[in-house]
């Protein structure tokens, strides 16, 4: 995971002055958790397969707008990070929505190589998990959507840390 640089002073977010101006306003206002966070889901701007779900921050955010590719902000390093420095699958972004409320963005994109996944697959979203009531308390059986990774995850990351904390 590279860390990101930006310049502070580029851009500015408008103050969130009222509903009306929030929901149906022209200024980009948005509104960050309590660790100044947006949640951000990213799907492929062609298939509209949903590819992962993040966070950006502020700075996260304004180098997404000024690059036109994905930054993140993650929780478990604590750094802001350009989607595919390290890997090469650098998500360009098509489209970004951001919510009536502000306070979740959306992004289609062009992959580079194809996935998204720090795992090897194409899409975060790999497996599905079975609907239907349960036999006795059983743990659900997750279900594998994608079989095949689209690249292997140690020869590209090496010895890097894995993002996944239990």
């Amino acid at each position: 995971m590279t860390e990101t640089k930006s310049n502070p002073a580029a851009m500015r977010f408008a103050a969130r002055r009222s509903i009306e101006q929030v929901e149906e306003g022209f200024d980009l206002a948005p509104k960050f958790d309590a660790d100044g966070l947006l949640p951000v889901v990213t799907s492929d701007a062609a298939s509209g397969e949903m590819l992962m779900h993040g966070y950006m921050n502020g700075e996260a955010l304004r180098l997404t707008i000024e690059t036109g590719e994905a930054h993140y902000y993650s929780r478990s390093r604590q750094v802001i990070w350009h989607k595919g420095a390290t890997s090469g699958l650098v998500q360009k972004v098509v489209e970004m929505r951001i919510d009536d409320d502000q306070d979740s963005v959306w992004l289609r994109v062009d992959v580079a190589g194809g996935a998204s996944c720090h795992v090897g697959y194409r899409s975060c979203f790999y497996r599905s998990v079975p609907l239907g009531p349960s036999q006795s308390g059983a743990v659900p059986r997750l279900q594998f959507e994608e079989t095949e990774k689209v690249f292997d995850p140690k020869a590209v990351y090496g010895d890097a840390p894995n993002p996944t904390k239990l």
